[in-house]
């Protein structure tokens, strides 16, 4: 039969069938990973072929993985050249941002939006927790949203206290499959547990001593929360290593920077220090925002490529 990976903790996998039944199973042999250098080689959202072992206890073997449309992935915590697939097969990811408990740097989320660009999948930002922000936090977060709207990314404001902005992020997940990340602390499972009353997803108050979230999610998985509209929801991310982005080509997954493609004086162009420099141009006109000129220097100085 064919399915859906909804869960996987490491070895075993939780999959929705065709039949609309739940089975765990577990993987059969090894699976060549099509090249991809990866320590897990199955993700949620994959879409899997398996069948029923002959004990005759429901458990399934998977013997084969369908071609993915799409995935995203980031740097092994464990293994400096391998990659983790965070999951596959999806419409849009949302990365749920706060200004404080905890912080959310504008490092943190270039990189998030890098991720997507290199694997063209549509990125939302989640502005959370706004009922906790004073007028000046507030000012800031306006800021932001502006710069990053103005690239071209759409930015969404929510409070799970008062409810605030959650029937707008409901619209925008409508028939889609989305995934929601951030730092632990963010709020990732308090929005899913308020997008379906049904979900019961554990949550914990943030640290106020070091500002951090502590991990409720252990796993990836994929809730339905309507009709042809399902989340994935993934543990918290310390740091979002990129993983597959060459030095020559990192530019182009910035939008400011993409448009500006063969513009400057050199073809093969870096943006540090060449003269004649459309990018470096737009930064000192302040068309191109300070933190992401920086966003793109910092990655460019740590690229596995660059070392």
């Amino acid at each position: 039969m064919k399915a859906v990976v909804i869960k996987s903790t490491g070895s075993w996998y939780i999959l929705l069938a065709e039949d609309g039944l739940h089975y765990k199973a577990r993987l059969r042999g090894k699976f060549k990973t099509h090249g991809l250098k990866v320590t897990n080689p199955i993700a949620v959202g994959d879409n899997v072929v398996f069948e029923i072992e002959a004990a005759g206890d429901g458990v399934g073997s998977i013997t084969d993985i369908v071609p993915r449309e799409n995935y995203i992935i980031r740097k092994s915590v464990h293994k400096a050249h391998q990659g983790h697939l965070i999951a596959s097969n999806i419409d849009q990811t949302v990365l749920i941002v706060t200004m404080q408990q905890p912080r959310t740097s504008l490092g943190f989320i270039d990189r998030f939006l890098v991720s997507a660009e290199a694997f063209r999948i549509p990125a939302v930002l989640i502005f959370n927790k706004v009922d906790l922000y004073t007028a000046d936090t507030a000012a800031e977060m306006e800021a932001t949203i502006a710069m990053y709207q103005k690239i071209g990314y759409k930015s969404i404001r929510t409070s799970v206290v008062d409810g605030f902005g959650i029937e707008e992020l409901r619209e925008n997940l409508t028939n889609k499959k989305t995934l929601f990340s951030g730092h632990s602390g963010v709020g990732k499972s308090s929005l899913l547990n308020k997008l379906d009353t049904q979900l019961t997803l554990r949550t914990a108050e943030v640290s106020s001593y070091a500002d951090k979230g502590v991990h409720t999610t252990t796993f990836a998985e994929m809730f339905p929360l309507a009709p042809n509209t399902y989340a994935i929801d993934t543990p918290g991310i310390k740091e979002l290593g990129i993983f597959e982005i060459g030095d020559d080509e990192l530019s182009h997954y910035f939008p400011e920077m993409r448009n500006l493609l063969g513009q400057c004086k050199f073809h093969n162009c870096r943006h540090i220090n060449e003269p004649k420099c459309a990018v470096l141009k737009d930064v000192h006109a302040g068309e191109i925002a300070v933190s992401r000129y920086e966003s793109y220097l910092s990655m460019l100085a740590n690229s596995d490529t660059h070392r």
